[in-house]
């Protein structure tokens, strides 16, 4: 029997909205493993602090600063990434944004954007992904593509209506990027993850909703009402979210596609 290859020593990923929260948390664990690393940002100043920060410790990071909106931005990314990296085995679509508030009161200004960021940057993602990933692309050697999506894109929240809506698109994009990358033979896993309440600038908005919207009369009894719904007793943290995207970026990982991976502390078991 052998043993499971969990490390991803020898590969180049690239991470996008890696500034800071999950995206960050991701960028360094992988480099941590042994991947070389391309961290992305619409804040390319915070990236590159984080680069910067993770060089101190021998590792291979570089930035550049990206809108995830932006299609020639994402060949700019993909290219620079294989041409300096020698590469790209792993995809952390990351970046997104959240949108609060109920159904009646958002504009549909801010559902459009909302969806522009979080679903619009994912077909970008794989599309850029994808061409320089399968046999005959740029890298060549198959990979591996993560989707950061929510809870809120397997079961319904209040406050989360435009924000839900565009995590289970990410879902579904995801399982059928999984099947069409497998029946064309491109050796391109694809799995999306559903962090919980993550301690985050963003999960704090969580709490900050329930309270807007009227569901709860305080932060105190948003934080009461929350911890009342993980069976773990506590928020998650960007590592836990990061270790999954290691072990899916990794060998370990080699059968699962079309896949979610839930890390919430068991919120929606219950």
């Amino acid at each position: 029997m052998t043993a499971l290859d969990l490390s991803v020593k020898g590969k180049v990923a690239l991470v996008t909205g890696a500034a800071g929260g999950i995206g960050s948390a991701c960028a360094s664990a992988l480099a941590h493993a042994g991947a070389k690393v391309m961290a992305t940002d619409i804040d390319g100043k915070a990236c590159e602090a984080v680069a910067y920060s993770l060089h101190a410790h021998d590792l291979t990071v570089e930035s550049m600063q990206q809108d995830v909106c932006d299609e020639a931005r994402w060949e700019e990314v993909v290219d620079a990434t294989v041409r300096d990296l020698g590469g790209l085995d792993i995809l952390v679509n990351n970046a997104g944004i959240y949108q609060g508030g109920t159904l009646e009161s958002n504009s549909l200004e801010e559902v459009n954007r909302v969806h522009q960021v979080n679903v619009d940057s994912i077909f970008l993602g794989m599309k850029y992904g994808v061409l320089a990933m399968k046999p005959d692309g740029a890298a060549g050697n198959g990979g591996s593509i993560i989707n950061i999506s929510s809870v809120a894109g397997l079961v319904g929240v209040p406050g989360h209506t435009a924000y839900g809506s565009t995590k289970g698109a990410v879902r579904l994009y995801t399982k059928h990027a999984a099947a069409e990358f497998g029946a064309l033979g491109y050796g391109i896993r694809v799995n999306s993850v559903h962090p919980g309440v993550i301690d985050t600038e963003m999960g704090a908005l969580v709490f900050k909703d329930l309270v807007d919207i009227g569901l709860v009369g305080s932060p105190e009894e948003a934080n009461e009402y929350i911890m009342g719904l993980i069976p773990q007793g506590r928020l998650g943290t960007s590592e836990d979210v990061a270790g999954t995207v290691v072990f899916l970026g990794s060998e370990a990982a080699s059968y699962i596609t079309g896949a979610e991976f839930v890390v919430d502390g068991g919120l929606t078991a219950t």
